[in-house]
């Protein structure tokens, strides 16, 4: 491929750009369950203090906690991908290409289900909370 900078080329092949695009895309999750997990840690100790009287669900603070660690274990994962992608720049074939494009597929559907299932609990949380 040449090289995982970024920057599209007039002269970047289809390959390149869906490359460049995955990276950007891959460095956004890591950026955002990096988030996610800083708000999960606030969310935990809302639970613990501030509104645990409120809670008419008690187990939402388990389910935080529970997500706290997929998190981690998800940035683990996104973390190590993005290393390994450093490969790229070897690939000679189009096989090995594709292997990477649906890898990273793979990857996306992770992504987005646990972003959903972390939207669905906070969501819960508040509406527990809120009483709605």
């Amino acid at each position: 491929m040449g090289t995982l900078k970024t920057k599209i080329f007039d002269h970047d092949t289809d390959v390149d750009v869906t490359h460049k695009i995955n990276s950007v895309e891959l460095n956004n999750w890591i950026a955002h369950l990096n988030y996610v997990e800083a708000e999960l840690v606030n969310f935990i100790r809302l639970c613990t203090k501030e509104f645990r009287q409120k809670l008419k669900d008690e187990s939402i603070k388990e389910r935080f906690k529970t997500l706290k660690v997929k998190n981690e274990t998800m940035l683990t994962l996104l973390n190590t991908y993005a290393n390994s992608r450093t490969h790229i720049v070897e690939c000679e074939d189009s096989h090995c290409d594709m292997t990477y494009i649906s890898e990273h597929e793979s990857f996306r559907k992770s992504y987005l289900n646990h972003i959903e299932q972390y939207r669905g609990l906070k969501n819960n949380f508040f509406n527990n909370v809120l009483g709605d």
